[in-house]
């Protein structure tokens, strides 16, 4: 591939799919606001913009793959809708037609209670405003280019992320139904999923999980054990509310894409996500 790959969205996902590629012999180009001398200080060709900023976006060049993994900068002061729709649809109007495009989602479009398994053909009809937004910004994707891979996540954790380390450090309970289901990835094994998505048959959705999802209960147990923190604590929520359960399915990612995660739990991949 003597293009250049793109990255619009370099951060906890993209930079480590950016060092595979760049690993194989890759040109990688990345989309950045502010880091554009940490980024070549890794061997990324930096590209200063902002998808909130169309006009930042004129430069954007064609593209072997482009990896579009944006999350919400909460300092920024912008709403999700803005970073996820609005961002989405700049970057897409800006772009130059062709090449790869693999979109980074999540499972949160899919709003099951029941604890059932859940697979890309299952509704898709989200709980709260953010898996709205999430689900609308598929929408607007698929409008531009129909040809994009999406990759519905679930909830990524690895080195120096440690979901909720800092609350089970200081021995605060878990609000909730801890019974609930827990779906994850490491992020090692999503960087694998990317590499895959590209020889996808264009237009796939995909859910990226692991193979055994967990109950909080089981996580958030093992995950205080390691951190030598307190016991894990659980408590009812104050107001009993409506929230999502499911276990999401990899089965489609397995069979199409031959994505078989090297971290099949959170009890092989928690060990090691050391700070």
């Amino acid at each position: 591939m003597n293009t250049p790959a793109l990255i619009i969205g370099c951060g906890y996902l993209g930079a480590r799919v950016g060092r595979a590629w760049l690993d194989s012999g890759r040109a990688v180009r990345a989309l950045t606001r502010s880091r554009a001398e940490a980024l070549a200080a890794q061997g990324f060709e930096p590209i200063v913009g902002d998808v909130l900023e169309p006009a930042s976006l004129q430069s954007l060049p064609a593209a072997s793959t482009i990896l579009y993994s944006v999350g919400l900068d909460r300092a920024a002061g912008r709403s999700m809708r803005d970073v996820y729709v609005g961002g989405l649809r700049n970057a897409l109007t800006a772009l130059p037609a062709g090449g790869r495009f693999v979109y980074i989602s999540s499972t949160s479009v899919y709003g099951q209670t029941d604890g059932s398994t859940v697979d890309e053909d299952s509704p898709t009809v989200p709980l709260e405003e953010n898996g709205r937004i999430v689900l609308e910004a598929e929408r607007t994707l698929r409008e531009f280019r129909p040809d994009a891979t999406i990759l519905r996540f679930a909830g990524i954790y690895g080195p120096n992320r440690w979901l909720r380390k800092q609350p089970l450090l200081r021995g605060e309970p878990y609000l909730g139904d801890a019974g609930k289901w827990l779906n994850l990835i490491r992020v090692e094994d999503g960087v694998r999923a990317v590499l895959a998505a590209e020889a996808a048959t264009p237009g796939g959705t995909f859910n990226i999980a692991d193979d055994h999802p967990a109950t909080r209960r089981e996580f958030y147990t093992e995950l205080a054990r390691l951190l030598g923190a307190p016991e894990a604590k659980f408590e009812p929520a104050p107001q009993p509310v409506r929230e999502a359960n499911r276990q999401i399915s990899n089965a489609r990612a397995r069979a199409q894409l031959g994505f078989v995660p090297a971290f099949p739990s959170y009890r092989e991949g928690l060990p090691d996500c050391r700070d």
